[in-house]
């Protein structure tokens, strides 16, 4: 390790645990969110993720030692994950001073589904190819945001909703649409339909993705994509 990114490391990690370990004391778990906040910020200041130069990056750390501490919490079971399966493919290219951490593969429930957890993205396949790499910076990127704006809630409204859809997509597929498979239909409810992925696939102009069952839900993107500004 050279003597800036060492640098960085040391001071990332202090400040994440000094900033995080504040919050803690205000809620009687200051040692516990102090360790959190300091391994984020041993990890990203050794990985350089975080955009010192610019307002967005030095508010993503912040939020990421205080706010979103929960989801940054688990993202550091991701890293573990990762180091635990042996060639995670980290990319450094969709990583450094972009604000997030990304895996090729990582903690990977689902074949050919990248997940985010907190700041870290998995399972990202080749991002070598072009649709992956977008991903990553058109959807991914949104989940990592998605966190740090809604903090403690995010978790809980993401899995709300997937646990509500996945009963309200048995109710559609027993009363209205047994012409399709009844794990497509709750597919669709659960996880498609979900506001947090109907944004994200929207900005990644994505929208209606091809697994989501036609004519079911939501018909317009959420948010005008992020390739109609460039």
């Amino acid at each position: 390790m050279t003597r800036k990114p060492l640098a960085e490391t040391i001071a990332t990690a202090a400040a994440g645990a000094a900033l995080a370990g504040g919050l803690g004391s205000l809620l009687g778990v200051a040692l516990p969110a102090a360790v959190v906040g300091g391994l984020n910020g041993a990890i990203s200041g050794r990985r350089r993720i975080y955009d010192w130069g610019s307002t967005k990056g030095v508010a993503a750390f912040a939020i990421d030692s205080t706010w979103s501490l929960t989801t940054t919490t688990a993202g550091l079971m991701a890293h573990g994950v990762a180091a635990l399966r042996g060639d995670p493919r980290y990319s450094p290219e969709l990583s450094e001073r972009k604000n997030r951490h990304v895996y090729g593969r990582g903690f990977q429930p689902r074949k050919g589904f990248a997940i985010t957890l907190g700041n870290v993205v998995n399972g990202a396949g080749d991002v070598s190819h072009p649709r992956r790499a977008k991903l990553v910076t058109d959807h991914e990127d949104v989940h990592v945001w998605q966190a740090r704006w809604f903090g403690p809630s995010y978790p809980v409204l993401y899995v709300g909703w997937m646990i509500g859809g996945g009963v309200a997509g048995v109710l559609v597929w027993a009363t209205a649409r047994r012409d399709q498979p009844l794990t497509k239909v709750v597919e669709s409810c659960a996880y498609y339909l979900n506001p947090f992925e109907w944004w994200a696939y929207s900005r990644d102009d994505h929208w209606p993705p091809h697994g989501k069952v036609d004519q079911l839900g939501w018909k317009r993107p959420a948010v005008r994509s992020f390739a109609s500004f460039r």
